[in-house]
Parts: C-alpha cells; sequence; structure tokens
C-alpha cells in the first residue's frame, strides 16, 4: 500500500464533479486501499478520491483513525437518499489545512453505494457519521465544506490560504 499525496484547495480536480466508478476492477481496489492508508497516516477519518487527484466517486470513512477495522467503510457511487434534521458542528479537511469553522448538515442520513466486491449498502448514520459522510460526497459533487460558509467567511479564508501559500513558496 501507498500514501498518496493528498491536494490541497485550489486544485482543479477538488472543483469537479467527480466521475461514477463504471467498474470495480483490481485498479479500483487498489486506490482505495491506498486512500485508506492515506487518510489514517494524515490522519484524518474520511477521504474522497478527488482529494487524492482522482476524479472518482469513492470515498473511505473511519471514525476510529485505523484503530478499529471493522469501523472502516469504503464506499463506491456514494448518494444520500434520505436525511433528516439539522445539526452544526465544526469541520476541517485534509484538502484545507489548519482551517475549522462550523458547518450546519443533516443531523442522520440514509446513504446508499457499494463495497468493493459490488454489493449495495444502505448505511443509517447520525452526528459525526453523518456529518463525515456529507462532508465527503461534497467532494464528489467539488465542494469543500467552506464552500458552505458565508461569502465573506468563505473569501477571507480563501484569502488567508492564498497568503500562506505564497510564504511558502517565497
Amino acid at each position: 500500500m501507498a500514501v498518496l499525496e493528498i491536494i490541497k484547495v485550489g486544485h482543479p480536480t477538488l472543483e469537479q464533479k467527480a466521475l461514477p466508478v463504471e467498474n470495480i476492477n483490481s485498479e479500483i481496489v487498489e486506490l482505495a486501499k491506498n486512500m485508506v492508508e492515506t487518510m489514517h497516516q494524515a490522519p484524518g477519518i474520511g477521504l474522497a478520491a478527488p482529494q487524492v487527484n482522482r476524479s472518482l466517486r469513492l470515498i473511505t470513512v473511519d471514525l476510529s483513525v485505523g484503530e478499529h477495522p471493522d469501523q472502516l467503510i469504503i464506499m463506491i457511487n456514494p448518494e444520500i437518499v434520505d436525511r433528516e434534521g439539522e445539526l452544526l458542528g465544526e469541520e476541517g479537511c485534509l484538502s484545507v489545512p489548519g482551517i475549522y469553522e462550523n458547518v450546519l448538515r443533516p443531523a442522520r442520513i440514509q446513504v446508499r453505494g457499494y463495497d468493493l466486491d459490488g454489493r449495495e449498502i444502505v448505511l443509517e448514520a447520525e452526528d459525526l457519521l453523518a456529518r463525515v459522510f456529507c462532508h465527503e460526497i461534497d467532494h464528489l459533487e467539488g465542494k469543500l465544506f467552506i464552500d458552505r460558509l458565508s461569502p465573506l467567511k468563505r473569501h477571507l479564508i480563501r484569502n488567508r490560504l492564498k497568503k500562506e501559500l505564497s510564504k511558502k513558496k517565497g
């Protein structure tokens, strides 16, 4: 397994709608395994394929950050099929380092997708797990969590990130 590079805000792949996975082959399985390794190494609790510069509808989620292997969820072509309630909570993102903001998300969702064997999975998720699914599925739609903030807040964050990036380059 390999640790992949996580691309950062401003990269065009993060702004594109990801393509559906048409065929679950060895390349997809390998990508999923590498994404899990990358997510755990970061460390993070969710990762979407666009974050490793692959425009595919594939996500990995593990609230235990590798501590409990039975909590790992790999989902292909996930979609939210039901949602209820609202919950405000803090979010961060491996592609938007150092930024944490409160984002309004559904309190409970039902998500449907496929596992690596091509079997349909339907999961009920609430609270943090629902938030992570929503966050990762947003990545598949070309959205970052900062896109859910007010225009002013989003503008201030993007400016701050540009300044930090130019300092690193200079």
